[in-house]
């Protein structure tokens, strides 16, 4: 399941450098996660980085984006080969 920032962000940016796959950017008025990208930080870490140093509770599983931790894990693979 891909993570997913709620309308709680503050902009603030925390995320984005901790994701080790670059799904992370600025949207208009919050960050967004490419759901493409993200795994969950699966192949690089134990639990996703962008909720932990969230300073809020805006990143959360996103629902829409259901995947299991073998699907997650090969997609890390196929991004960073």
């Amino acid at each position: 399941m891909a993570m997913k920032i709620t309308e709680d962000c503050v902009f603030c940016g925390s995320c984005e450098t901790e994701c080790p796959n670059g799904a992370i950017s600025p949207g208009k008025d919050s960050y967004v996660i490419d759901p493409n990208l993200c795994t969950e930080c699966v192949g690089a870490h134990d639990e996703p980085q962008c909720a932990l140093v969230c300073p809020g509770d805006a990143i959360q599983p996103d629902p829409d984006h259901v995947e299991t931790r073998e699907a997650l894990l090969a997609k890390y693979q196929k991004i960073h080969g």
